[in-house]
């Protein structure tokens, strides 16, 4: 890392650090979440090896197709059994063998350092959500995104502790070319905050673009000892994983920048009407994929990723919230951990049109269920609704103060003071009252987790407030939050040549309406 590289990755403080006092906001991230608590663990040991083998089953005898000559030449090299149709039959020691050198864990490094992340085993870390076409803006309406709005939501995630990450398009900026916009997402997320994000994948030369920018970002050659950026590659499930993905998907494990291999599950649409038998075929497909990345570049990082979902029998839209999705999570969450690899899931989903009691039911139970099935990477933490069309402004803030309620329960039972705090039941005896114990005066703010978000007041002094429901609450703080912020500026010399490079690449790649393979 060069001298003036290290210049642009410098903690924000000074104008930034008196603006936060004044705004009463506390924004420092917190780090990754250690995890203090028991897992909800629904298998015992012989239903953990019958979901094994029965994955194995389906690799060795129905087999996975690759839909890209390149990764059936890598197959054939390796020894797996290619047939004509690109059906790649594997032998199970192949499987154990290639999982085997991903590692258990790694760091992930910002642009600032104070903000690097432990990752793996027993650590975690909230993504906020991405992809959404449309967004609830900060009047509430329903609208097509464009790109200051994505860089409205990569401010809020700079500047909400519990969001580790800034992501990549968390709303679609429809004031771009589709074939362009991963340049401008990269760059928001970038310039916009100074923690670890996500990089498009949505071709194999984007995915290569992404890399540019990070060596452009953090110094030649940096990212590829070092994770910076993660991608995601999404199965097509049942069984099939396609030339784009798995493009994309070689050009981050080239770099040894992690990769999320998500099979995309709809319980009961493309997997069997059944929860343990839709986690073996997702098992297999997972196994594939990140099989894969090995076969690409041994020791590389990579993710056991999926996206789950039940379908509705009534008609057939995908559901969340639902017990199978929670069963799904703690089994997945164990397969994870017999292979010894980091494993990712999504959060606070829901299919609720706008921020309602179902919104919060739906994303409440999701975010209790990721919590004990103990996922290392929680995506889409923040502002998903409406099985995901919309990213909600009111609903990510309140997300993002919910994944913090759920970091602290995690964390587990603190015992630094209890002795303290026993002594003060000698001092006030029968009868009393801690309010005015020292030891409550101490602790006061740090004792219980107070939300900002949620009123707990009594209903006269609501009432007298003017009756705010959360909708409302969460947009005026959601003003106020970017009212507040200051850029974690980029060293100019990096502002310069990204911005350069993107101006490049938009000459070289034609303003398309829509993406082919080749951009």
């Amino acid at each position: 890392m060069s001298e003036q590289k290290e210049v642009g990755r410098t903690r924000r403080g000074g104008r930034g650090a008196r603006r936060e006092l004044r705004s009463g906001h506390e924004t420092a991230m917190l780090p990754a979440l250690k995890r203090n608590i028991p897992l909800t663990e629904p298998m015992d040991q012989e239903q953990i090896e019958k979901i094994d083998k029965a994955s194995l089953d389906i690799l060795e005898d129905v087999g996975v197709i690759f839909r890209d000559p390149i990764a059936i030449e890598d197959w054939k090299k390796a020894g797996a059994d290619v047939r004509e149709d690109d059906r790649v039959h594997f032998d199970r020691g192949m499987i154990k063998e290639l999982i085997s050198s991903i590692p258990s864990s790694f760091t992930y490094h910002a642009r600032n350092p104070a903000n690097n992340l432990p990752f793996g085993n027993d650590h975690s870390i909230f993504i906020p959500m991405t992809g959404a076409p449309y967004l609830r803006d900060l009047e509430d309406n329903r609208r097509n995104p464009l790109l200051e709005d994505l860089a409205n939501f990569h401010k809020l995630s700079h500047m909400l502790p519990a969001i580790h990450s800034s992501a990549h398009h968390i709303v679609e900026p429809y004031d771009h070319p589709i074939s362009q916009r991963h340049l401008r997402i990269t760059y928001s997320s970038m310039k916009h905050s100074d923690k670890t994000f996500m990089g498009m994948t949505t071709s194999p030369k984007n995915a290569e673009d992404v890399m540019d920018m990070c060596d452009i970002l953090f110094g030649e050659g940096f990212i590829d000892t070092h994770p910076v950026v993660t991608g995601n590659c999404n199965g097509n499930s049942p069984l099939v994983w396609d030339e784009v993905m798995l493009g994309a998907m070689r050009a981050f494990c080239k770099r040894n920048q992690p990769v999320l291999c998500s099979p995309f599950v709809l319980g009961g649409a493309n997997t069997p009407a059944s929860t343990a038998a839709s986690v073996a075929q997702l098992n297999a497909e997972a196994l594939s994929a990140l099989a894969y990345t090995q076969v690409v570049n041994k020791g590389c990082p990579a993710i056991y990723g999926h996206y789950l979902s039940t379908v509705s029998m009534k008609s057939g839209a995908p559901m969340a919230g639902t017990p199978e999705i929670s069963l799904m999570n703690f089994m997945i969450g164990q397969m994870a951990r017999y292979y010894e690899v980091p494993w990712r899931t999504s959060n606070t989903l829901g299919g609720a049109k706008t921020f309602d009691a179902q919104a919060g039911y739906e994303s409440s139970s999701t975010l209790m269920a990721v919590m004990m099935a103990g996922a290392n990477y929680i995506w889409h933490s923040a502002g998903w609704n409406e099985a995901g069309m919309h990213c909600s402004m009111a609903k990510f803030v309140v997300d993002a103060e919910q994944c913090a309620m759920a970091y602290r329960m995690a964390e587990g039972i603190k015992w630094d003071d209890f002795d303290e705090a026993l002594s003060a039941v000698r001092d006030i005896g029968p009868g009393g009252h801690y309010l005015g114990h020292p030891h409550t005066q101490e602790k006061f703010q740090t004792a219980f987790f107070m939300p900002e978000l949620f009123d707990n007041n009594s209903i006269e002094q609501w009432v007298a407030e003017g009756s705010i429901e959360i909708n409302e609450r969460a947009l005026k703080h959601t003003k106020s939050l970017l009212d507040a912020y200051v850029e974690p500026k980029l060293d100019e010399g990096v502002n310069e040549a990204l911005l350069d490079y993107i101006a490049r690449r938009e000459r070289e790649i034609p303003p398309m309406d829509a993406l082919n393979n080749e951009y």
